[in-house]
């Protein structure tokens, strides 16, 4: 068998990038001004503030305004609302996310729920996660979308194809068997934590989304050759021998399936720099409809 394509979601965030980058020149051009995404932060975990940087990052990289909000960990969850109420009414900004993990005393249902639909960039409130279903779409969850760019941007046929799922959650594996469905016309299946007997189902799979987020659980053998494997999965992994102490592995044993598979993405390159693309496609999408 041939070997796989490499399904390059650099790349792709890239070229993504760069074709928004050149519609806020356009903007800029016309004396228009450029989409404004507003990012709250509470706390000071490590992680979150990666991550967010990456998304700060990323508005400079395409022109986009940005505003950070640092709040401590001890605010309250009403102050919080608060914030969020103000941004809401805020006519200069287009989009805003809450990064999350939130403190405990927090309850992040509470918290998504009182962000603007039309503002929710992230795709978490419960209005734009129903509209996945519905002819006019609002903003859809982030990562999902990426993943449905990918396959759109690679060509890959969806239509009347088995695509198994393993994974339910809301921010990956729900939201997505339901684009397939919309979007994709394939025939779905959600995996989760009690299915039973999982290499059934995986290895009928045509497609194959993997967002668990439990290293090596999909092998050689739970993979149907020919499949489409797409690893949404991404866990730290201690490392010695990395400078960082840790590498990043998804769900899929990548040097097992790789061979027998017709697409693949790799961990990391391959999902994961969709989400921050996805995001910056919301927010444009949010300011083309506030103006």
């Amino acid at each position: 068998m041939s070997s796989p394509t490499i399904i390059d979601g650099r790349k792709v965030s890239k070229d993504i990038k760069n074709e928004i980058a050149e519609k806020v020149e356009k903007l800029k051009a016309e004396g228009k001004r450029p989409p404004h995404l507003a990012i709250i932060i509470v706390g000071d975990d490590g992680a979150s503030h990666t991550y967010v940087n990456g998304k700060i990052n990323a508005c400079k990289a395409v022109g986009f305004d940005f505003t950070l909000m640092h709040f401590a960990s001890t605010i309250s969850e009403e102050k919080l609302i608060k914030h969020i109420e103000q941004l809401n009414e805020d006519e200069d900004i287009d989009g805003f996310i809450v990064q999350i993990p939130l403190p405990e005393h927090i309850s992040v249902e509470h918290i998504t729920e009182r962000i603007a639909p039309l503002k929710d960039v992230d795709g978490f409130t419960n209005q734009n996660f129903g509209s996945i279903m519905s002819s006019h779409q609002l903003l859809l969850p982030a990562t999902p979308f990426g993943v449905m760019e990918l396959i759109r941007r690679y060509e890959i046929p969806t239509e009347g194809k088995n695509c198994v799922i393993v994974g339910a959650s809301r921010i990956a594996g729900a939201p997505l068997s339901l684009m397939m469905l919309q979007d994709g016309r394939a025939t779905v299946t959600v995996c989760h934590k009690l299915t039973k007997d999982l290499k059934s189902h995986t290895k009928e799979a045509d497609i194959l989304v993997v967002a668990v987020g439990k290293p090596g659980l999909i092998t050689k053998d739970m993979v149907k050759e020919c499949a489409v494997v797409i690893d949404v999965g991404t866990t730290r992994v201690e490392d010695a021998s990395r400078k960082s102490g840790f590498r990043l592995a998804g769900d899929v044993v990548y040097d097992e399936v790789a061979p027998i598979a017709s697409y693949i993405t790799p961990v990391p390159g391959g999902v994961g720099p969709m989400t921050i693309a996805s995001l910056l496609l919301n927010t444009f999408k949010a300011y083309e409809r506030n103006h």
